[in-house]
């Protein structure tokens, strides 16, 4: 499924199921909550709080007179996503999640604490990107891109790494893939977001980080980071010096993520569609729109059938990249 933002923007499912409810249904549907709540699985200061925020102050006071955003970071997001199970499916708590939890995580949990198609409702998308790979001050200054890397990684086997978001993430796979491609294993440290990451990669701990461009381009300024190569389909115009890796030879590495917001399971048509109709006018807020470009996400939304969709598609899709990669989350 091919998303742009033009498109989605302008998706009108959520409007015309509004449109359809009784006035009864309708009015009370629109009282705002006293206070809203957006959960998110991953640290302060990465893309996933970044949107959580610019969003919840776009919600008030319409849908909740306060919209505060909530981190429960821990296992990779699955602590956030167990949480907002949990909640009332009334529309006050809603979930905001890299798609990688909902569409990967199956194929390597053998015991997931939430079932992405039985517990969550679909909202809407929020945005999508793509990851770079970048390299610190660990690696020598000679080493200008992704082949190169993975040539310095063969023969310094003790710093042959890369650090992730999180385990069995989009990310994750990527840094797995790129060293497979290479014919080197690449050591994997989960950290619990991109920002912790590029911590250590500045600091000298980790060689490399695979992670949203947005999280890698706001520590270029310090001189210390290079990004060798983005994970889209065509230059990231938020790194448009910076070569794919499929330009790099590099085949099959190929992948771009979204961010999404949903419900508990059993939210109500009329929830769904009030929770949808108010992310879709924050989205597409200038504010909102160029406020997310800054971290490198390009805004967009959807229907709920549309991320339903995006969701089933994907979940097949990394399936047999998952048994190529031989990666469970137990061993």
């Amino acid at each position: 499924m091919t998303f742009t933002r033009r498109h989605l923007l302008q998706t009108t499912g959520a409007s015309a199921l509004l449109a359809s409810l009784g006035q009864h249904a309708f009015a009370q549907a629109q009282q705002p909550f006293e206070t809203a709540r957006l959960i998110t699985g991953f640290a302060a200061g990465g893309t996933s709080d970044t949107l959580c925020r610019r969003v919840a102050t776009r919600l008030q006071p319409d849908y909740g007179k306060a919209v505060v955003v909530e981190n429960r970071t821990g296992a990779g997001g699955q602590i956030a996503v167990s949480y907002v199970k949990g909640q009332p499916a009334d529309g006050a708590t809603l979930l905001q999640t890299p798609t990688s939890i909902l569409t990967i995580y199956p194929h390597i949990y053998k015991k997931l604490p939430y079932d992405p198609a039985v517990d969550l409702t679909p909202v809407t998308v929020a945005c999508q990107f793509d990851f770079g790979f970048a390299v610190g001050p660990a690696v020598p200054a000679s080493v200008k891109s992704v082949p190169e890397f993975l040539a310095w990684a063969k023969t310094n086997a003790d710093g042959a790494n890369f650090g992730s978001p999180a385990a069995g993430s989009t990310p994750h796979f990527i840094g797995a893939l790129l060293g497979k491609n290479g014919g080197v294993e690449l050591k994997h440290a989960a950290y619990r977001g991109t920002q912790p990451a590029m911590l250590d990669l500045l600091g000298g701990n980790v060689a490399a980080v695979s992670g949203p461009i947005g999280d890698i381009t706001q520590h270029l300024a310090s001189g210390k980071v290079r990004i060798l190569g983005v994970s889209g389909a065509k230059r990231s115009r938020f790194a448009p010096d910076v070569p794919t890796f499929e330009e790099q030879g590099i085949k099959n590495v190929t992948h771009s993520e979204w961010f999404a917001f949903l419900l508990p399971a059993k939210a109500s048509p009329e929830v769904v569609a009030r929770a949808n109709a108010a992310m879709k006018t924050a989205l597409a807020q200038k504010d909102v729109i160029d406020g997310l470009a800054t971290f490198g996400l390009e805004a967009m939304s959807s229907s709920p059938a549309e991320l339903a969709d995006l969701l089933k598609k994907d979940t097949a899709k990394w399936a047999p990249i998952v048994k190529q990669i031989g990666f469970t989350a137990e061993g």
